[in-house]
């Protein structure tokens, strides 16, 4: 398989996650998001979306979406499973990515961040506030549905979906300077994560193209 990423990119580093947890060789092939590597003419023949990242299969078909490439991974190769057997447990691993992927990460991601910069004309001090507020909420949400059921992981003692999200996302919480002291149990599952030689492989300075 080919990987088609970007270290710094946190839905890049969420395939990278899944991949590193079951164990599966892949090419790295980098596409630079800063600067714009993404938008070169005809990388619509490899993804429509001009976003990472794309995980190419041995037979050439491409796929998109990071939640969907890691549901692909974990159907295609079940062990270690990423959701839960019960539909219930599926349903709240489920819902705690799509916190972190729907509600949260889209507000913050690098191409919204530039159009508040050049398109709105927002100077980088409202802009990190605009930041910080929306990671804010998305993770205050995260840490109450953990504090309701704790556990290791996010849901349990073994890592999933939902824990493949939530690390990417402390990272750049912290690059951004967010404020994460109310959030103990979110951040007792981030460690426990990055403990484990998969995340750590997967984080942005062990890739090939990471750039301080």
């Amino acid at each position: 398989m080919k990987l088609y990423n970007h270290a710094r990119s946190s839905a890049s580093f969420r395939v990278r996650i899944a991949l590193a947890l079951k164990g599966l060789p892949y090419d790295y092939l980098p596409l630079h998001l800063a600067r714009g590597e993404h938008l070169q003419p005809g990388l619509d023949a490899l993804a429509l979306e001009r976003l990472v990242p794309v995980l190419e299969l041995d037979d050439g078909q491409r796929l998109t979406q990071s939640m969907a490439i890691i549901e692909y991974l974990d159907e295609t190769h079940p062990a270690p499973p990423l959701l839960p057997s019960d539909a219930v447990g599926r349903a709240r691993v489920r819902a705690l990515a799509q916190l972190i992927a729907c509600d949260t990460h889209p507000l913050n991601n690098l191409r919204v961040l530039k159009y508040l910069v050049r398109s709105l004309k927002v100077d980088d001090e409202a802009k990190n506030a605009w930041y910080r507020h929306w990671v804010g909420l998305g993770l205050q949400a995260y840490e109450r549905h953990l504090q309701q059921a704790p556990a290791t992981y996010s849901h349990g003692h073994t890592p999933t979906l939902a824990d493949c999200l939530l690390v990417p996302q402390i990272f750049n919480a912290r690059r951004f300077g967010c404020d994460l002291s109310a959030l103990p149990r979110t951040l007792a599952v981030f460690d426990a994560c990055m403990q484990l030689p998969a995340f750590q492989q997967a984080q942005p300075s062990a890739c090939p193209d990471f750039e301080p």
